[in-house]
Formats: structure tokens, sequence, C-alpha cells
């Protein structure tokens, strides 16, 4: 009788192991349809909040960051903000010659003769705004793109390269290619900041970056563009625009989403080498983030 019960339960575990394998599954073949159509190459990432549901797509292919690269910058400035060598509030004057005219830059926009800010008001603007004059500014206060990548590296995040500044990578399409991450570093990178509160940054900064990454503006036709209107999506994006060959070398987005149930997931799509449009590159992540907002929705 025991020998038959613990048959039972074992065969119980294996169809319930099975039944979990086939439901994600699932998600990855919907995933495999939405860009198989696509003259694009993309990565996927996607990880739950207990890890146990995870998938990956190109995971550890090398993507162009872009604008991904300011949330690992900001995490750079808030650790050496932690170490006192910076405030959030201390003052940092923007004179004329820091507007540079070829970048995209909300500062600039709004402040064309040049303006003293905050650095906290710095921080939002480069990572919420993704503004470039402000990126260059925090770039140049720590010491450069290698203290980035060292400080990830250092954090544990080890597939990621951080070689060049915005206007560099701006300035020369086959540079951008040295700054990359993989899809699976992607989530990492999220997970191991947001998953441990006050151990690699103090709670203040913690709060700080958060807040930030909830209030980002660009990307809503991306990972949030699908989803229920008031769900809370904290994340970054990047963006390479075409080449004259019409090819667009980054449309990206990584971000932790958050659930109805109060669980979340984390979820990065990068979008490379691809000769779709503006449009159909920002949709290939809007139909993968859906896919994976059904899944987990259908979980609880």
């Amino acid at each position: 009788m025991i020998h038959r019960f613990r048959l039972t339960v074992l065969f119980a575990f294996m169809i319930c192991c099975q039944a979990f394998a086939q439901t994600t599954d699932n998600l990855k073949e919907r995933i495999q349809q939405i860009i198989s159509s696509k003259n694009a190459e993309v990565g996927v990432a996607i990880k739950s909040q207990d890890g146990r549901d995870t998938l990956s797509i190109n995971g550890d292919r090398h993507f162009p960051l872009q604008s991904v690269f300011k949330f690992h910058i900001a995490l750079a400035v808030l650790s050496q903000v932690d170490q006192g060598k910076f405030s959030l509030n201390q003052k940092i004057k923007i004179g004329k010659k820091d507007l540079l005219p070829d970048l995209y830059s909300p500062i600039r926009d709004q402040y064309p003769n040049g303006v003293t800010l905050p650095l906290s008001k710095i921080l939002e603007y480069t990572v919420s705004q993704s503004d470039n004059v402000g990126c260059e500014l925090l770039l140049k206060m720590i010491g450069g793109p290698e203290v980035v990548e060292k400080y990830c590296k250092d954090s544990g995040v080890k597939d990621i390269s951080i070689k060049i500044n915005e206007e560099t990578q701006q300035a020369n399409w086959d540079l951008q290619f040295l700054n990359w991450t993989t899809p699976k570093a992607g989530n990492e990178i999220l997970e191991l900041f947001y998953a441990n509160p006050n151990k690699l940054l103090s709670k203040k900064s913690y709060d700080f970056i958060w807040k930030v990454m909830r209030e980002t503006e660009t990307g809503e036709n991306r990972l949030r563009g699908q989803l229920p209107k008031k769900t809370v999506v904290a994340h970054k994006t990047g963006s390479s625009g075409s080449n004259k060959e019409g090819i667009t070398a980054a449309v990206n987005d990584m971000g932790i989403v958050f659930l109805p149930n109060g669980k979340h997931y984390f979820i990065t799509v990068f979008v490379t080498k691809s000769t779709e449009n503006a449009e159909t590159n920002e949709k290939i992540i809007a139909d993968i983030s859906k896919a994976a907002w059904d899944y987990f929705n259908r979980k609880k």
C-alpha cells in the first residue's frame, strides 16, 4: 500500500512537471510565432519573481545596448553617491558647451542657454527621458564608460561591454556594437538590483532609481504597449535608428512588469538587424510583452 501511494505521488508530480513544461513551451512557441515572420533578429529573456518560470530565445547572444546602458550608468552613479563622492542634491552646472547639438536632449530643448540642476534631476532626465546631454555629464562625473562596465561586472553581471559614450556611438554606426549585453544579462541586472534592496545600493538610492524607472516616458509602444492602462512597468529603452540601407541595429526594452496579484516578472526584449519599419519593431516587443502578461496572469 505504501509503495503504491509513493508511486501515485511520484506519478502526480511528474504530470505536474510535464504540464508546467508544456505551459512554458507554449509561451515560447507563441513568441516564436510572433518573430518568425519578421525580418529581424530578436532576443528574449523572461523570468518570474520566484525563478520557476524562465525562458530565453537568443538569450546569450550579444545585442547593442544603445540607451539601455543609461540604467547601468545610473546604478554606477548612485553607488558613488552612496560612497559619499556625490550627493543627489548637489548642483551641476550645464553650460552651453555641454548642450551638444546633434544628440537627443530634452534638457537642451528646455534650457537652450544652459542651466544648473541637481544631480537627481539629471539622473531623472537621463533615465526617464533618455537624455543624451545628461548621459554625457554623468559619464564624465564618474570617470567614463569603463567605470560603468567595471561596476556591473564587480556586481556580478559578466555579459556586458560598455566601451564608448553616447556621443561616440551616435556618430559612428559601427562603433555602437562595442556597447552590448545579452537578454539574459538584461534580466540579471534587473533582478540583481531589484530583488536585493539595500544590498547593493542604500535605501535612498534604491527607492530613487526604481521610482525613476517606473516613470520612464520613452517606449510607450514597447513593453507597456498592449498591457492594461494602469500596469506598472519599471523599464529602460534603447534605440539606434536606421542606416542608409534601412537596417535598424537596436530597438530595445527591458524591465520589470507588476501583475495585479502583486507579483512581478523580469522581461528583456532586444531587436537587431531589422529591415522592418519602426512601428513593426516596436510591435514585436509589445506582442511578446502581451504574451508574457497573458501567461503569468493565467497562472495566478
